[in-house]
């Protein structure tokens, strides 16, 4: 069998072959003369809204060319990170300070402010400091100043949701996605500036959903919860398929954080991390790895049931991620043969072998959903990150 029929998963030289497939799918297609980048493309690489710009898609691939830069100091991604950070910054940026969910040539079609989107802003700002953009640090500062101002909770120890484009209604709604994402790109601040607030908020919201937030669910994180940050299991229960605020557990967000809790560790070691990166990675595995047809499903009930079976492309990216990362931090061959077979069935069934990137999603056995390969947000940000993580733990 060729290497391509039977990689070797675990191989920088596949790893580094593979982002750089996935960066071509995009490269030739994704730069918008009229600003920042298209989204928004079917399979076979054609974009079916050009019009279209979501924050959080703005954002990530902010972060895939800053870091695309900062590894293999391609000119034309440096200078893509800078137009990213530009369109940010000049069109999603409004006059009150937040940036705007989502833009139609650019007019706001979405006016809420998210927490949410404004993490990886602040990401994007991070990976762009790190990637030697020194502009972008006055944007690092400004988005966590506005996120303390409007969204932190001292006393819950966490970030609350939504607001208005006023800023002055705030939603009732508290929610684990924006705060695990908020995590990432603190971690990721504190690596670009070497400033300890930003390692010692990381470090607090991993304590608040891992552990205090945790225990209300049997030691699972919980996407949902009230005013109080008491468990709200009834919201979104139609919704278990919800892009952003799905219900049920999420065994993609149960690995991601495991993934975070295991970076924060080798940056402030203490076994704990281990400890609960293990639990939460195993009980994912346990409940959503699907015997029957492989893959990791999407969601899962609490009473062990799918809620969502169907197999999206970040779960799996996030999950080989981190099971890599507990495989060399625990040295457990389990963890090893997990990350294996996560590859395969990605390599198999979400992998587009003929145009490049990955699907966003298939039916639980692996069939198509639609050619959507790329709607509003999905830049493969999730799939060459977990690839650059797993290269940079080696």
């Amino acid at each position: 069998m060729t290497e391509e029929n039977n990689p070797v998963f675990e191989s920088v030289d596949f790893l580094e072959r593979h982002i750089q497939s996935t960066l071509n799918f995009y490269e030739s297609r994704v730069f918008s003369p009229e600003g920042g980048f298209y989204s928004c493309f079917l399979d076979n690489g054609e974009c079916f809204d050009p019009d279209a710009r979501q924050l959080v898609g703005s954002a990530r691939y902010v972060v895939n060319y800053a870091t695309a830069y900062r590894l293999y100091g391609k000119a034309e991604h440096l200078k893509w990170a800078k137009w990213g950070m530009s369109f940010l910054t000049d069109v999603h940026k409004q006059p009150n300070g937040h940036y705007a969910w989502l833009l139609e040539k650019k007019t706001i079609t979405d006016s809420r402010v998210m927490a949410y989107g404004h993490a990886f802003v602040l990401l994007a700002a991070a990976s762009s400091v790190r990637a030697g953009i020194s502009s972008a640090l006055e944007t690092l500062h400004e988005v966590y100043d506005f996120m303390e101002t409007y969204f932190w909770d001292d006393a819950a120890g966490a970030y609350a949701d939504e607001r208005d484009n006023t800023l002055e209604k705030l939603s009732s709604y508290r929610g684990q996605n924006a705060n695990m994402h908020m995590c990432e790109a603190l971690l990721a601040a504190w690596q670009a500036t070497g400033d300890i607030k930003f390692l010692d908020r990381a470090e607090r919201l991993a304590h608040r959903f891992a552990f205090e937030l945790a225990s209300q669910t049997d030691g699972q994180i919980w996407e949902h919860y009230d005013i109080d940050w008491q468990v709200d299991m009834a919201y979104n229960i139609d919704a278990p398929n919800d892009r952003y605020k799905p219900w049920g557990f999420q065994p993609g967000h149960q690995t991601e954080w495991s993934k975070l809790l295991l970076i924060l560790n080798g940056e402030r070691p203490d076994q704990k991390w281990v400890e609960k990166a293990q639990s939460l990675y195993d009980l994912a595995m346990k409940s959503g790895w699907d015997e029957e047809h492989g893959g990791i499903v999407y969601g899962v009930a609490p009473d062990g049931t799918y809620c969502a079976s169907e197999k999206y492309f970040w779960v799996q990216a996030e999950s080989f991620a981190a099971a890599w990362r507990l495989y060399r931090t625990t040295n457990d061959k389990k963890y090893l043969q997990d990350y294996r077979r996560i590859w395969h069935w990605s390599w198999q069934y979400l992998v587009d072998h003929q145009y490049g990137a990955w699907f966003r999603v298939r039916n639980r056995d692996g069939s198509v959903i639609d050619n959507k390969k790329s709607p509003l947000g999905k830049t493969d940000y999730h799939t060459m990150g977990a690839c650059w993580d797993v290269i940079s733990v080696g």
